[in-house]
């Protein structure tokens, strides 16, 4: 099956997700993709005040909030926080307007791919197969943008992976 990727011919368009991260209640971050640049002073900085800002919020409150430049969309799972930021439309000048409901939708589906691929995944799996994450979540999101939702297309190339891993370790045996 060809996969058709959506790409960004112009590489000074903002991306239309900076970053994507996931922490926890104490405030550690488990997960963190950036996809604009951002110096690791001010990614710390961000990431705690973000945080802060979640954990302040009642259950009441909608997961949207502005925050230095950012439009913040975020979602709890138990302990877990999954926050992505997008850059919001000011004065209708920002041709990347995003969908705050279909962001919160994205961290669903995230969510729910990370489940169907381990199990029940909790804050222990996102820490000991980091790099799975970072491959599952490389499938679905490239250089900012959304290229692929379906968990089907996200999950094959993953079990692929630990097909022939699983292949290679079975011959050192």
């Amino acid at each position: 099956v060809e996969r058709q990727f959506l790409t960004n011919s112009c590489l000074s368009c903002p991306a239309l997700l900076p970053f994507l991260i996931s922490r926890n209640k104490q405030g550690q971050t488990r997960y963190s993709s950036y996809y604009e640049w951002i110096s690791m002073e001010e990614r710390t900085a961000l990431e705690s005040e973000i945080i802060r800002k979640c954990l302040s919020r009642s259950e009441l409150q909608c997961s949207f909030l502005e925050y230095r430049g950012y439009k913040v969309i975020y979602r709890r799972y138990a302990s877990l926080f999954f926050i992505v930021g997008t850059k919001p439309d000011v004065g209708g000048e920002n041709e990347n307007t995003e969908n705050e409901l279909g962001l919160l939708e994205f961290i669903h589906t995230l969510v729910e791919t990370m489940d169907k691929w381990a199990g029940s995944i909790c804050e222990l799996d996102i820490m000991y197969q980091l790099e799975d994450v970072h491959f599952l979540v490389d499938e679905m999101v490239q250089n900012g943008y959304i290229i692929e939702t379906n968990r089907t297309n996200i999950l094959r190339p993953i079990a692929l992976m630990e097909r022939e891993s699983a292949k290679a370790e079975s011959m050192f045996r």
